[in-house]
């Protein structure tokens, strides 16, 4: 299943990249396989992502990082991601956790048509770039416990 992106969109996290044209991927199963960039993340990058506040991660998820307090514990650890999920695996969680669960409280980070209970700062934007979410990608797919 192809999903089509509009383009031009942009990004409302503070601090993040300015404007960025969404990019076209494809769902094979449980996973998207091909980098939303055709380029691997930098694991780097998407650690400090990971642990930063505004992308929320660590609201919800705790993880291997002893440094962050009030780490979250309303969804599963990221300790061991890398083991658990594939990088496809991986993104698709982050592009669009609702696809696989549609009841998860997992904002779409890089999906922006079809939503519900969208605040109005949001609406039309993704929460995170395509090259954030292949940061993350390839900092999760080093999580091996």
């Amino acid at each position: 299943m192809s999903v089509p992106i509009l383009a031009g969109a942009l990004l409302a996290l503070p601090g993040f990249a300015a404007a960025q044209e969404l990019r076209n991927y494809a769902v094979t199963g449980d996973a998207i396989p091909v980098s939303l960039t055709g380029a691997p993340g930098d694991p780097a990058r998407g650690r400090s992502l990971v642990l930063d506040r505004t992308s929320t991660c660590i609201l919800c998820h705790s993880g291997p990082f002893p440094e962050q307090r009030f780490q979250g514990d309303l969804a599963p650890s990221l300790t061991g991601s890398g083991s658990r999920w594939s990088e496809g695996q991986l993104r698709l969680r982050l592009v669009d956790a609702s696809s696989l669960n549609p009841a998860t409280i997992m904002p779409s980070y890089y999906r922006i048509e079809g939503l519900a209970r969208v605040g109005a700062a949001w609406r039309g934007k993704p929460i995170l770039s395509a090259e954030q979410i292949e940061d993350m990608v390839a900092y999760l797919a080093t999580l091996r416990e």
